[in-house]
């Protein structure tokens, strides 16, 4: 492992840290907003760059088109939320 990615590391471990703390004091967004610098993080450790993320993504919504979704409590009850749509 290079000196830059045990930063890297270092600094998503803190990350995840924090987000520990934002989701116990019930800052949702905040720690969502985290979530998705998390991802980033993790992206540039393993080498995935954001054309890999968009086919992976595109893939998923494809997948998640071609099956009929099951009703269930939790869709009837809550809204939809917007899928996340990464561009570049």
């Amino acid at each position: 492992m290079s000196h830059s990615d045990e930063q890297l590391q270092s600094v998503l471990e803190t990350l995840e840290e924090c987000r520990k703390v934002l989701n116990a004091c019930n800052s949702r967004e905040s720690a969502e907003l985290l979530s998705i610098v998390i991802l980033d993080v993790r992206m540039k450790l393993k080498g995935i760059d954001s054309a890999d993320l968009k086919a992976l993504c595109d893939e998923m919504l494809r997948s998640a088109a071609s099956v009929p979704p099951s009703p269930s409590k939790q869709t009837q009850d809550q809204p939809r939320r917007p899928l996340l749509r990464v561009v570049k």
